[in-house]
């Protein structure tokens, strides 16, 4: 019962199947074939440059300017000021030295890197504070 019905389905879809092209013979009795139409480079730039202008400002010009942002930030640092820093610690800058930034933040007073610097809060004056 099985075999019969596959054998139906099997007849059915090679009678619905389109007829198979012939295609031109030469003198020989060999079947001529054409070369596949060739692709034009400008096809191919009509959609990679496109896409590099749409990279550009997505991705490279944003990040960009935020680097440049992330450099006035840690120019502009000093002593006094309320900061963030990536981790989510508050503190008040203690002193700024070259690659790290003294914090202190309630009792502890930490010594990070001064790329952690995030965000300045609050502008402090220019004076270093004393630690008691």
């Amino acid at each position: 019962m099985h075999q019969n019905f596959f054998s139906g389905m099997l007849a059915d879809a090679a009678a619905s199947a389109p007829a198979p092209v012939t295609t031109a013979t030469t003198t020989t009795g060999q079947a001529a074939t054409s070369p596949p139409p060739p692709q034009s480079a400008f096809g191919q730039l009509f959609f990679f440059v496109p896409m590099l202008v749409i990279f550009y400002f997505i991705l490279i010009r944003p990040q960009q300017q935020r680097a440049k942002q992330q450099q006035k930030l840690l120019a502009a640092l000093k002593a006094g000021d309320k900061v963030v820093t990536a981790s989510g610690i508050i503190g008040v800058v203690i002193t700024v030295k070259d690659k790290a930034v003294s914090l202190r933040s309630a009792d502890a007073k930490f010594e990070i890197t001064k790329a952690s610097v995030t965000e300045i809060l609050e502008a402090g004056t220019a004076t270093e504070t004393k630690i008691p």
